[in-house]
């Protein structure tokens, strides 16, 4: 872990970005105090685009008309 005073920290982001981007985890401090973390982003946990592909069937009728029974209990106009 490396610690670095605010005005260097100011004056030298783009190298320190860079420092923690290669798995360093670097310590801003103001007046010899631990203020904040600069810490390498982890890989994301979200769901990748296509992954589900395979996995879903949409029936070949998915765009056709609703009935007019099904409209109404849509709109609450069916008794």
């Amino acid at each position: 872990m490396i610690t670095v005073p605010l005005g260097e920290a100011k004056n030298t982001l783009s190298k320190l970005v860079d420092e923690a981007a290669a798995g360093k985890i670097i310590t801003i401090a103001k007046h010899g105090r631990a203020m904040a973390q600069l810490v390498p982003v982890g890989k994301s946990k979200g769901r990748r685009i296509g992954a589900m592909q395979g996995k879903l069937v949409i029936p070949d009728d998915f765009d056709a008309p609703l009935s007019d029974d099904l409209i109404a209990a849509f709109q609450g106009t069916h008794s």
